[in-house]
């Protein structure tokens, strides 16, 4: 088994679209429309799967919001260097909502950013990963 998505509801399509490949560098991997059941998908990564996970953003039309529940935690990316990652986003126009340093109780240095819909994505410093 392999993992191959993970799909996200968001309020706004095209802002998400532009957070993810412009704040985050990801690619606009795919994009389709529902019109039977009113809904759109829009695939982004760093790389199209197999080879590489995508996360799926799905608007439902008419849906802007959504409750984000207690079981959502968040979306990990490896970066080279986090306190680099963490410069980029905020110039890019992104929100950093925790600054980049060593995780409490280790040496691992993490970061974490907010998308436009409130979901957290962690950045984990991995330069030997990429």
């Amino acid at each position: 088994m392999r993992l191959l998505h993970t799909m996200l509801r968001v309020g706004d399509l095209d802002r998400s679209i532009n957070f993810y490949t412009n704040v985050l560098g990801m690619q606009l991997i795919r994009k389709s429309e529902n019109t039977e059941y009113k809904y759109t998908l829009a695939f982004v990564g760093y790389g199209k799967n197999p080879e590489h996970a995508e996360l799926e953003l799905t608007y439902n039309w008419g849906q802007t919001s959504y409750d984000m529940g207690t079981a959502y935690g968040h979306i990990a990316l490896a970066v080279a260097d986090a306190y680099e990652a963490c410069d980029k986003i905020r110039a890019a126009g992104g929100q950093v909502t925790r600054d980049a340093g060593p995780v409490k109780g280790g040496a691992t240095v993490i970061a974490f950013v907010t998308d436009p819909d409130g979901y957290k994505i962690e950045l984990i410093q991995r330069p030997e990963s990429l």
